[in-house]
């Protein structure tokens, strides 16, 4: 790289120097969707925008339940889902069991339409 007037040195310390300038810049990037954990991510699950395959990691929850979650919703608090009506006793207890890691929060379109099939596949 001598040749050209630019040793390897110079263009590491060039290309650092810009990682550098450009490090602030990132840090200060905008967030999509600041709730992002809450569709899979975190151990809360928010049951108004999650995929229906996120309630795998709450046993007992998948498919069934989860699929009248995601089909009855949106919901305005957690508790708005004992008021489903084609849950039984026994599912509602198996809600109330990780009513802990649910959380209703607002409705974000981009994420309903994807509540049954967002394209992930095993």
């Amino acid at each position: 790289m001598q040749a050209d007037g630019l040793s390897r040195r110079d263009l590491i310390k060039n290309v650092a120097a810009f990682g550098v300038a450009a490090a602030p810049v990132l840090a200060n990037a905008e967030i999509d969707y600041a709730n992002v954990p809450f569709l899979g991510g975190s151990d809360k699950i928010d049951i108004n925008n999650a995929n229906v395959r996120v309630y795998t990691k709450l046993p007992g929850m998948y498919p069934t339940i989860a699929g009248i979650i995601c089909k009855y919703g949106p919901y305005q608090t957690v508790e708005d889902l004992y008021k489903v009506p084609s849950l039984s006793a026994e599912q509602k207890q198996i809600i109330k069991k990780y009513e802990k890691n649910l959380l209703a929060l607002d409705p974000a379109p981009e994420y309903i339409e994807d509540k049954f099939n967002n394209g992930l596949y095993r």
